[in-house]
C-alpha cells in the first residue's frame, strides 16, 4: 500500500476537475450511515494490512456523516489564532490520530444500467476533515485536500457491482491543517455525505446557468455554459431553446428580479437525449458603481451575520432542518446578509438562501491566521510553492456554488495576510466568473478585491472611510490607494457577540446610513460553538476550549454568538433586529403622527400593516390600523394618527403609545402580524405616596436595615453596589484602549468588588428613619457616602436615597503605574437579597428581555412577565445580565412571599431604574466557569441601578463607548415597597 503522505504541498490528487453542483436526474446512491471504523494514533502506527480490502474484523462502527472525537472515539479541542502544534511547513506533529474508514457496497441497479451502457460513476465526498487518500476494492484513486470542499473519483473501472470496498484513511491534521485554522473546533473525520453518481453516455457533465438583469429595461438573460450541447427550458418565461455546448446567451424577456427582499426563482431546465439537471435561477446583476454596492441597479445594504456550521451534539455536520431554522431565525431578525465563515456552505445551505432570500459571501475554505504568531514568516500566502493549493481551494469554491444568485461575492479566504498566492486566486475567479464580486480582509490594500473590507474597525475609522469617499485625494496618493479609496466598504466582521454583548452596534449602524459607501456589516457571530455533554449528574451541559484537557486552547473563545448552541436567541439578536430594522417608525411627542423611514431597497412598504395600540398602566384603552400609502424603497413619509391615539390621561405608571410594523401576509420564513418594527412615544406617569411616620424600630436591625420588604425576609441588605460580576467583554482590553488594564482588572485592583460599610449613624425623627453609611474599597479612600431615608406610609415602606461619591476614583494610588486611568464603575444601586428562589416578576418598564445602556434598541415599554428562567441570560460561562431597564414599578416572587416596587420620587422618575433579579449573588457568577456548576438557588438576589456602565465589544474590537461608561457620580432616587 502507498505511505499515506499528509506533509506534502499541493492539492489534492486523483480527483476528476471540479463540477458544478446541480441537481440532476441520473441515478444517485448514498453511502451515508454505518461504516466499520479502527481509529490509529499516528499515520506512522496506522496499520499496513488488508483494510483497504475489506479486512475489517474486530473494528468498531461509526455513522458517516460525522466526526470521529464527536462519536467517542477521542475528544474534540478549540483553538482561535494559535496553532495545536509547532508551525513547521508542512509538517503536521507525529501525534496526528487517523482514522480509516470502510464500507461494502453493492452498486444499485440503476448506477450498474449506466455504466453497462458506457457510462461513468463517481465517488463524491462533501467534506473530510483535514485530509484523505481514497480507495475502492484496494486500488487508490487519490486523496484530499480542503475539508469543506467537495472532491469526486471516477471509480468506474474498479467497481465490480457486488461487494466493492470503499475505504477511506483520513488524518486529523496534514499539510493543509495550516491554511485550515479558522477559529473553531478541531473535529476531523467524513462530516459531509458520500455519494455514488452515474454518469450517463451523452450526459451533462459540467453546467453553469446565470441570470443577469438590465434593470433600465426589466428584461433578463439566461447566460449558460454547458458541456455539452442540449435543450434549455424555462416553463414560466416560455423559453425552450437549443444551446450548444461551450457559452452562449437566451433572451429572457420581462423579468421579476432577484433579490433578499424579493427572491423571485425561475424553474429552468437543461437535458440532453440521457440526462436532465434543472436549476432555480433567479435574475440579478450585483455591481460596484462609483463606490457603491449595487444590486438591480439599486444601493443596497448587507444585514449581516458570520455563521460557521455548527451542532452542539454533531459539530460542523449538516442537517437540512437546522440550516433552515438558522435562515428563518435571521429573516424573522431582518438580517439579509450571511458570511460563510470562513469555508464554503454545505451545498443545500445555499439553496436555502436562494429561497429564503438572503446575500452570501461565499468564503474559500482558507485560513493561515497562525503565522501572526511569527510574524507572518513563512507565511504560505506569499510562497509560490503553495499557489496550487491556493487555487485549487477557490477553483473548488467557485466551481460548485456558481449556479446560485444568492451568492453576490466570493471570498478568497480569512486572516491569511497577503501575498502572490492570493492575487492568484484572484486572477483565477475574474477569469472565471464575472458575475460577483471579489471580497477578502486580509490585504488592506485591495488590489485583488472589487470591496474594502475590513473587521473590527472603530467607529471613527469607519467615519473617516465614508468621508474618504468625498474627500479630496492628496496630490501625491498613488493609483492603488486612489483605487482602494473608490471600493465600497464591507466591515466583514464587527460587534463580537461574545457572552453579553456587542454594545455600540447602534453606533455603527448610523455611520453606515449615513455614508454611500458603507454597505453594511457583519456580526461576528451567528451562534455559539459550544458542545454539549452530559455531566456527571446525567444532565445535559455546554463546554467550551480546555473543558476536553486540550494543552492549547482558547477557553470561551468559540462561544460567541447571537444565538446559543441550541438556537435561543441572545438578547444581542433582538438588539440587533432592531437596529438594522428595515423601517423606522419615530412617533412624534405630541402623537400628531409618525415619520415612515422605509430602508428597505427594492420594495415599498405595502407588504406591510401598521397597527397602534395606546395602553395606559397595562390596559390598552384604544387601538387601530393606520393607513399607510406604499413608501418607496429608501424613501420617508409623515403619516397622522387617529385622535384616540393622541388622547392623553393622568397614569400612574405611563401613557404608551406604540405602532408595530407587521408583515401583511404569511412568508416562507414568518406568519402574518410578525413585527418587523416598532415605535413609541411614552408619557410616564406621578406616582401618589402618602405621607410618612417613621417606621418601628424592631422592623430593623442594628444597622439600620429592614427585616423585611413586601411579604419577604431580608437575607443581606440592602447596601450599595458599584461593580458587577466581569463580561466577558470586561475580561478583555478594548482595540480603543490596548495600553490598558481589562476593565475588570481595573475594578479589582480599586477594589470595588470587595466594599465594606460602615453605619456612621442612625437617628429616627417623627416621620423617617435615617441611616447614613459609608462604603469605601480596601486600601484606599475612595467610595460612597449613602443616606438611607426609611419612611412607613400608608402605601407600604418607602426609601429616600442620597449617594455621593467621595475620593479619587483614578489610579493615582498605583505606584508606578505605566498609565493613567479613571475607575469607572460598572453600575451604581442597591443590592438586596431576600428569602427563597426567584419564582419570577411582573414589570411595567422596557422589555421584555434583558438590556443594557448600549444594547438597548431592542425593547420598548410596557408590562411584561418574566419566568424563573427568564430573569437571566443562561450564558454558557456565568456573567452579569438580566437586566430590566427604565423600570417604573414590578412584582418579585419567590417561592417565600412577594414585593412590589416602584420608583416615586428622585431623578428615577424620568428614566426609571435598572432591575435585575438573580437566582445567584455576584460573586458566585464571577467564580464559577461553567452555568452547568451554578448551585441550586436559596435566595432571590435583587439589584436596583440608577446607572450602569454599557457593555462595549472590547472581546473583539472597541470597549464601551465614552457615552456609555459611568464616571463616578451622585444620585438620588425614591423606592416604595409594597406587600403583595
Amino acid at each position: 500500500m502507498t505511505a499515506f503522505d499528509v506533509a506534502r504541498i499541493g492539492p489534492g490528487d486523483g480527483s476528476v476537475a471540479p463540477r458544478t453542483r446541480l441537481r440532476s436526474d441520473a441515478p444517485t446512491q448514498s453511502l451515508d450511515g454505518a461504516w466499520r471504523f479502527r481509529l490509529s494514533p499516528s499515520p506512522a502506527l496506522a496499520p499496513q494490512d488488508e483494510w483497504a480490502r475489506g479486512e475489517t474484523e474486530g473494528w468498531d462502527e461509526i455513522t458517516v456523516p460525522a466526526h470521529w472525537n464527536m462519536s467517542g472515539f477521542g475528544t474534540p479541542a478549540y483553538s482561535n489564532v494559535q496553532f495545536p502544534f509547532p508551525i513547521d511547513p508542512p509538517y503536521p506533529p507525529d501525534e496526528n490520530p487517523v482514522g480509516d474508514y470502510v464500507r461494502r457496497i453493492d452498486v444499485d441497479d440503476a448506477i450498474r444500467r449506466v455504466t453497462d451502457a458506457g457510462g461513468r460513476a463517481l465517488l463524491r465526498f462533501d467534506g473530510i476533515e483535514s485530509a484523505a487518500d481514497v480507495f475502492v476494492n484496494g486500488t487508490r484513486l487519490g486523496s484530499t485536500r480542503g475539508s469543506r470542499l467537495t472532491h469526486e473519483f471516477d471509480v468506474t473501472d474498479v467497481l465490480t457491482g457486488t461487494g466493492d470496498v470503499v475505504a477511506v484513511r483520513v488524518a486529523q491534521f496534514s499539510d493543509g491543517t495550516y491554511l485550515e485554522n479558522q477559529d473553531m473546533w478541531w473535529l476531523p473525520g467524513i462530516f459531509r455525505s458520500v455519494t455514488l453518481l452515474a454518469r450517463p453516455v451523452g450526459g451533462i457533465d459540467d453546467a453553469v446557468l446565470t441570470g443577469d438583469f438590465d434593470h433600465e429595461s426589466g428584461h433578463g438573460t439566461v447566460e449558460v455554459t454547458t458541456s455539452a450541447a442540449a435543450v434549455l427550458e424555462v416553463p414560466e418565461l416560455g423559453i425552450r431553446a437549443d444551446v450548444p455546448a461551450g457559452r452562449s446567451a437566451v433572451d429572457a424577456g420581462v423579468v421579476a428580479p432577484w433579490s433578499a427582499e424579493t427572491p423571485r426563482l425561475y424553474d429552468a431546465t437543461l437535458a440532453t437525449a440521457s440526462e436532465t439537471v434543472s436549476v432555480r435561477l433567479g435574475f440579478r446583476r450585483v455591481r460596484a458603481d462609483g463606490g457603491v454596492l449595487t444590486l438591480n441597479g439599486r444601493p443596497i445594504m448587507l444585514r449581516g451575520v458570520n455563521r460557521h456550521e455548527h451542532d452542539p451534539e454533531r459539530g460542523r455536520v449538516h442537517t437540512t432542518e437546522l440550516a433552515r431554522r438558522d435562515l428563518v431565525l435571521m429573516k424573522q431578525h431582518n438580517i439579509n446578509a450571511v458570511r460563510t465563515s470562513h469555508y464554503p456552505p454545505h451545498p443545500e445551505f445555499l439553496d436555502l438562501t436562494d429561497e429564503l432570500g438572503l446575500y452570501v459571501i461565499d468564503e474559500c475554505d482558507l485560513e493561515t491566521h497562525e503565522y501572526e504568531y511569527v510574524s507572518w514568516r513563512g507565511n504560505p500566502s506569499d510562497d509560490p510553492a503553495w499557489e496550487a493549493s491556493f487555487v485549487d481551494r477557490i477553483r473548488r469554491t467557485v466551481t460548485r456554488d456558481r449556479t446560485h444568485p444568492s451568492v453576490i461575492m466570493w471570498s478568497l479566504g480569512n486572516e491569511s495576510g497577503a501575498g502572490c498566492n492570493i492575487r492568484a486566486m484572484a486572477r483565477w475567479v475574474r477569469e472565471n466568473d464575472d458575475t460577483r464580486l471579489i471580497h477578502y480582509e486580509g490585504d488592506r490594500s485591495s488590489r485583488d478585491t472589487d470591496v474594502y473590507s475590513r473587521m473590527y474597525a472603530s467607529h471613527d475609522e469607519v467615519r473617516e472611510i465614508g468621508e474618504e469617499a468625498d474627500a479630496i485625494p492628496p496630490a501625491d496618493i498613488r493609483a492603488a490607494e486612489l483605487r482602494r479609496r473608490s471600493l465600497p466598504f464591507v466591515h466583514c466582521e464587527f460587534g463580537h457577540a461574545m457572552g453579553n454583548s456587542p454594545g455600540g452596534v447602534k453606533e455603527y449602524w448610523e455611520l453606515y446610513e449615513r455614508f454611500p459607501r458603507l454597505a453594511g456589516g457583519f456580526i461576528w457571530e451567528w451562534v455559539e460553538h459550544a458542545i454539549a455533554i452530559e455531566d456527571e449528574s446525567g444532565r445535559r451541559a455546554f463546554r467550551y476550549g480546555g473543558d476536553f484537557g486540550e494543552s492549547v486552547h482558547d477557553h470561551n473563545f468559540v462561544i460567541d454568538g447571537l444565538i446559543s448552541a441550541d438556537r435561543e436567541p441572545r438578547p444581542g439578536l433582538v438588539d440587533y433586529a432592531a437596529i438594522i430594522a428595515p423601517v423606522v417608525i419615530g412617533v412624534d411627542a405630541d402623537r400628531r403622527g409618525i415619520l415612515l423611514q422605509n430602508r428597505y431597497d427594492h420594495v415599498d412598504t405595502d407588504h406591510l400593516t401598521f397597527r397602534w395600540r395606546r395602553e395606559v398602566d397595562g390596559e390598552v384603552v384604544a387601538q387601530g390600523e393606520l393607513a399607510v400609502p406604499a413608501v418607496g424603497p429608501r424613501q420617508r413619509e409623515r403619516i397622522g394618527l387617529p385622535a384616540e391615539a393622541r388622547a392623553t390621561g393622568e397614569p400612574r405608571v405611563a401613557d404608551v403609545l406604540t405602532v408595530d410594523a407587521a408583515l401583511r401576509d404569511a412568508t416562507d420564513w414568518a406568519a402574518a402580524g410578525h413585527v418587523v418594527a416598532t415605535g413609541q412615544q411614552v408619557r410616564t406617569g406621578v406616582p401618589l405616596v402618602g405621607a410618612g411616620t417613621a417606621p418601628h424600630a424592631d422592623g430593623f436591625d442594628r444597622r439600620g436595615r429592614p427585616l423585611r420588604l413586601g411579604s419577604l425576609d431580608v437575607v443581606e441588605g440592602p447596601g450599595i453596589g458599584i461593580w458587577r460580576a466581569p463580561t466577558d467583554n470586561d475580561l478583555f482590553p478594548g482595540w480603543d484602549e490596548p495600553t490598558l488594564p481589562p476593565m475588570a482588572e481595573r475594578w479589582a485592583l480599586a477594589r470595588i468588588d470587595r466594599m465594606q460599610t460602615r453605619v456612621r449613624r442612625i437617628e429616627a425623627d417623627a416621620a423617617a428613619l435615617v441611616v447614613d453609611t459609608r462604603v469605601g474599597a480596601p486600601s484606599f479612600d475612595s467610595g460612597v457616602d449613602a443616606l438611607w431615608r426609611w419612611s412607613r406610609v400608608p402605601e407600604g415602606m418607602l426609601l429616600e436615597l442620597d449617594l455621593r461619591s467621595i475620593g479619587s476614583w483614578d489610579n493615582s494610588w498605583i505606584e508606578k503605574a505605566p498609565f493613567s486611568w479613571t475607575v469607572d464603575w460598572a453600575r451604581l444601586g442597591i443590592d438586596v437579597t431576600l428569602a427563597g428562589a426567584p419564582l419570577g416578576m411582573d414589570f411595567a418598564g422596557l422589555g421584555p428581555g434583558p438590556s443594557y445602556p448600549d444594547t438597548d434598541s431592542g425593547v420598548h415599554f410596557g408590562w411584561f412577565q418574566a419566568a424563573a428562567d427568564e430573569l437571566v441570560t443562561p450564558h454558557v460561562r456565568p456573567q452579569e445580565s438580566g437586566s430590566r431597564r427604565g423600570v417604573r414599578t414590578a412584582v418579585i416572587r419567590t417561592t417565600e412571599g412577594g414585593v412590589r416596587v416602584s420608583v416615586v420620587g428622585g431623578e428615577a422618575l424620568d428614566a426609571g431604574v435598572a432591575l435585575t433579579v438573580s437566582p445567584w449573588d455576584r460573586t458566585t457568577l464571577s467564580s464559577t466557569s461553567h452555568a452547568s456548576l451554578l448551585p441550586e438557588p436559596t435566595a432571590t438576589h435583587v439589584s436596583i441601578d440608577i446607572a450602569q456602565s454599557g457593555v462595549g465589544t472590547a472581546t473583539c474590537g472597541p470597549g464601551v463607548l465614552p457615552r456609555y461608561r459611568l464616571p463616578a457620580r451622585d444620585a438620588s432616587f425614591a423606592l416604595l415597597f409594597e406587600t403583595v
